[in-house]
Formats: C-alpha cells, sequence, structure tokens
C-alpha cells in the first residue's frame, strides 16, 4: 500500500525545507523527498579535499538570511546554526597589491576606499546610506510573492523617483559605474558582485543588482555558519521532524502523478508511489516541466517557454588544503574578510573573462571569488591546517577553445587538472605568493561534476536560471510559473528559480509556503516572527 501524506516536497535545499518547515508548523503531514545521498541542495558541505576538511561545495556566506525572517521564525540558531561574523564582510585585491577592504562599520569602509578615491569613498557612502534607507522595503520586496508586470509599472509610475529607479533596474554595470564613479578599482568592487549573478560589465541590469549585494553585506555582515552552511540544513530538518514531517534521501522523484487535472503524488525512479494532496517541487524550472510533469501534462506553451529558459554562465570550484595559513600581497586585511575578490582593476579585464566564457574559451583572468574558510572558522580543518576555496564565475559548460595559451583539451574531465593548475599559478603571480608553498592538495569541481552532484546545478550553474530583466519578479522562471503556482492547481514551484532569485535567503520557499497556505485556507503560522 503507499503512503499518504498532505504535501509532498521534491527537494532538500533550503527552499524546498523552508517550504517544508512552515507547513508542516501548519499542521500539515509533510514528506521531502531528495534524490542527492545527503540533505543540503545549495548549502552542501562535505570532505571534499579530504577528512577533516569541511567544504562548502557551493553557497558559502550566509549573506542574505541575515535579513531573512525564516532563521528566527524556525528558531534556527537553537537547532545548531551558529554564526561567524568577520568585521570585515568581503574585500578586493588587486594585482598590484592594492586592496578595498569593505567593514560592517561604515566610518572605517569610507576611510579603506578613500585611500583609492575619497570622491568614491563619499559616493559609496551614500550608497550604503540609501540601503539603510530602502532597507524595510527591500526586505519586503524579498519575502512578499512578487508583484504582476502592470503592477510593477502602476508601482514606477507612481514613485517620484520612478522612471529614475527604473532607469536603475535596467543599468548595465559600465553605464552606472562611468556616471557614477572616478576610479576603476572601486567600478570593480561592484562589478565583481554582478559577477556573483553571471552578470558581465555590459549586461542590463547587472547595477542594481550590484549595488543590493554589496550593500546588504555591508549592513548586514557576511557571516559563515560554523562547521559549514549544512548546518542551516540540517537544522531545518530537525525542525521538520519536531512537528512531524519526514526528510527521504536517495528517492529520486521520476514524476508527478496527475489524474484529471490534479496531482495524486508522486512515483519514485524505483517505481515507489507516494500519494499526497500537493506537490511542490524545489527543483530546478526545467526539472518540474519537462520530468516531473512532462510535455502533455505541462502543455505546449509552458514547455516551449521552458526551453528557453536561460540557465546562465557555468562556473567551477577549486578547493585547496593547506599545510598553513597564507598572507595576501595586498595585505592583513584581505586574510580577514569572509571573502575577497581577485581581479585586475579594469572593467575590460571583467568583461574580456565574460567574452572568453561565452564564446566558449576558458577564460585567462576570470573573475575569482576567494573563500577564506579557516581564517574564519578553524573548525572546518584539522588543527594547523588550513582550507581556502577559490569560485571562478564564469567558465564554459562546453570547451570550444582556450584563452590561456596552455590547454588543449576540449572535455572538462580531460582537462580540469590542468586548468586548475593553471589558475594556482595565476593566483599565486598576483594575490598569494605562497599558496604554492603551503599547498598540501586542490581539488578542482568542474561544471560538469557541479551537474553530477546536484541535478539542479543545470550545466554546471548556481543560480537555477540566469538573473536577467525578463527572468525576474513575476516573470521568474517563465510566465506562467512565476507565482510559485503551475497549471495544475496542486502543484506549486519554491527553487531559486522563483522570485527572489538565488542566494540563500529562503525567500522562494517562504513565499510559496504563503502562497499555498493562502489557497489552503491555512492560517499562515506565525511562529516566531523574524525580521520582518
Amino acid at each position: 500500500m503507499s503512503k499518504s501524506y498532505d504535501a509532498i516536497v521534491i527537494g532538500a535545499g533550503q527552499n524546498g525545507l523552508t517550504c517544508a518547515c512552515y507547513l508542516a508548523a501548519a499542521g500539515l503531514r509533510v514528506l521531502v523527498l531528495e534524490r542527492y545521498h545527503a540533505i543540503g541542495g545549495m548549502t552542501l558541505t562535505e570532505e571534499v579535499i579530504g577528512p577533516g576538511y569541511w567544504s562548502d561545495l557551493h553557497a558559502s556566506g550566509y549573506q542574505l538570511a541575515n535579513f531573512s525572517p525564516v532563521p528566527k521564525d524556525l528558531k534556527l540558531h537553537e537547532l545548531g546554526v551558529e554564526l561567524i561574523e568577520p568585521e570585515i564582510p568581503f574585500a578586493h585585491a588587486f594585482p598590484d597589491g592594492r586592496a578595498i577592504a569593505v567593514y560592517r562599520d561604515l566610518e572605517r569602509t569610507v576611510e579603506n576606499i578613500s585611500r583609492i578615491s575619497p570622491v568614491d569613498a563619499e559616493t559609496c557612502r551614500k550608497l550604503f546610506q540609501r540601503y539603510g534607507s530602502e532597507r524595510e522595503k527591500i526586505i519586503d520586496s524579498f519575502f512578499s510573492p512578487p508583484p504582476s508586470f502592470a503592477d510593477q509599472a502602476k508601482s514606477f509610475a507612481t514613485m517620484s523617483n520612478g522612471m529614475e529607479a527604473y532607469r536603475f533596474s535596467l543599468q548595465s554595470i559600465r553605464d552606472w559605474a562611468a556616471e557614477t564613479f572616478t576610479s576603476l578599482e572601486v567600478s570593480c568592487l561592484f562589478a565583481s558582485f554582478a559577477g556573483f549573478v553571471g552578470a558581465a560589465p555590459d549586461d542590463a541590469g547587472g547595477a542594481e543588482i550590484a549595488w543590493l549585494f554589496a550593500s546588504v553585506l555591508q549592513a548586514e555582515g557576511n557571516s559563515l555558519v560554523r562547521g559549514g552552511m549544512n548546518n542551516v540544513t540540517r537544522a531545518m530538518t530537525t525542525f521538520l521532524a519536531n512537528h512531524g514531517g519526514e526528510v527521504r534521501t536517495s528517492a529520486p522523484v521520476a514524476r508527478i502523478l496527475v489524474e484529471n487535472k490534479r496531482a495524486t503524488g508522486v512515483e519514485l525512479e524505483s517505481g515507489e508511489i507516494m500519494n499526497a494532496g500537493l506537490v511542490v517541487s524545489a527543483a530546478d524550472p526545467r526539472q518540474l516541466v519537462e520530468r516531473f510533469l512532462g510535455p502533455t501534462v505541462a502543455g505546449p506553451e509552458l514547455t516551449a517557454r521552458i526551453r528557453n529558459y536561460e540557465w546562465g554562465d557555468a562556473v567551477c570550484v577549486l578547493f585547496t588544503a593547506l599545510d598553513g595559513s597564507v598572507d595576501y600581497a595586498a595585505g592583513p586585511e584581505a586574510g580577514a574578510a569572509s571573502h575577497v575578490h581577485l581581479t585586475h582593476p579594469s572593467l575590460e579585464a571583467i568583461s574580456q573573462a565574460f567574452t572568453e566564457t561565452r564564446s566558449g574559451l576558458l577564460p585567462a583572468a576570470p573573475v575569482i571569488v576567494a573563500w577564506n574558510d579557516t581564517a574564519i572558522d578553524p573548525s572546518r580543518a584539522p588543527a594547523g591546517k588550513h582550507l581556502k576555496k577559490f569560485v571562478i564565475l564564469g567558465v564554459p559548460y562546453d570547451i570550444a577553445g582556450d584563452a590561456t595559451g596552455q590547454i588543449s583539451g576540449r572535455d572538462w574531465d580531460a582537462v580540469k587538472d590542468a586548468y586548475a593548475d593553471y589558475l594556482i599559478d595565476h593566483v599565486i603571480a598576483r594575490y598569494l605568493p605562497d599558496l604554492r608553498r603551503r599547498l598540501i592538495r586542490r581539488v578542482m569541481h568542474s561544471p560538469r561534476d557541479l551537474e553530477r552532484t546536484l541535478s539542479s546545478a543545470v550545466r554546471g550553474t548556481i543560480l537555477h536560471g540566469a538573473m536577467k530583466p525578463y527572468q525576474m519578479g513575476s516573470q521568474r522562471p517563465v510566465p506562467g510559473l512565476g507565482e510559485y503556482r503551475t497549471p495544475i492547481p496542486n502543484v506549486y514551484i519554491c527553487d531559486s528559480g522563483t522570485h527572489p532569485g538565488p542566494g540563500v535567503s529562503m525567500g522562494s520557499g517562504y513565499n510559496a509556503a504563503r502562497v499555498i497556505s493562502r489557497d489552503l485556507g491555512l492560517s499562515f503560522p506565525a511562529i516566531g516572527r523574524g525580521v520582518r
């Protein structure tokens, strides 16, 4: 006999578990099914480099979770989530030994940027203060279902600065930086944040995302979770169990069962069937439409739209184990930051890296984000040892050529070690001169490796879909799925392919749970009431 539940959630990442926790707290009997052998999704923490070295496979910083209502609602800090908050949320190091460090203290940040440009320092003060003045509105926009296109247009039309706000939402980093900053270094500081969501300097929409991301970290912090990001989703699993919910890992879903235009449950790849009153997908949008529902159920229009969904640029991740700490050529401030952007002080150089990537070339000087894992959290490595992670923002999924001049292969499995060696040499020559001397072992995860580990890391991406202006808000992922609902009235979607998008905010799961509660006539559980 098949088991029955009120709700089945597909995917045990941060959003799937968030949605499951709220539904369970509302009184539903909830089951979460996870394809991978462990919970976590994009918050996985594993011994990638060797025993005792705990690396975050994807997401590293708590960042957006700092202003999310979910951690307080679910009381995650009572369930094993312990935060470490560095004084310097992020820094940017340049090959000439200079750096910009952004502190939680605004005056120290302004003083630091003044070493590069006093004019830009005052501009940054105003930009970061602007976030403070708009904070409540921004939080509300993250943790509410997105307005329709018509309502958003009406809002712009009624705001006193509405057209300027609309213009800013579409601006590229290059255009915005040209009218905002006097120095290339400060322009690059923000441009690197656009790269976090796959926006090159000339991509529309990159400016607002970069300003927002940088401002959130300066104001809210860039905490690391002691022991790794997986402790966030482990705490959620504990909350879920305390409210009668279940999680099954190594349980890949084959399809959502639909009869008379309503879901009746799911079938696993093993053939096991589970009944449910509703189904929520926290997998990427393509899997929901093409695999779980299928073209016949999803319909030709939605199927065609999802085929045109843009995934964005792939990434690769380089994990390194070290026998001691490694100093940055840019000085101790870079070493004390949660993470450090590593680029040339030039928008042209950043643009060139993205151009090479989008031409299928292994980029010669990619945008690199170095995470100072054990400098912030020594518990992640054996005593006396260190761990550092490098995220390369923008590499081709299919290799057509090589801009480094050193790699001849075209298959990631064949070339990833050679590219890892090239990247290490690149970093040593410009940013971390002692890296080679301290290096014990390194492991490279190519885009193909990322996709093999998590099926939702489609084409080696980490965003569940590119953050393009036409793939944001109620248009995310595509029209017809933008309000967490699907053509099947009791099937919902809550992954980062929906509003508010990527980053560990738990926002998609939270918003989807609100929509589901409203549709079912349930009172949305006021568990602990977080920051909102």
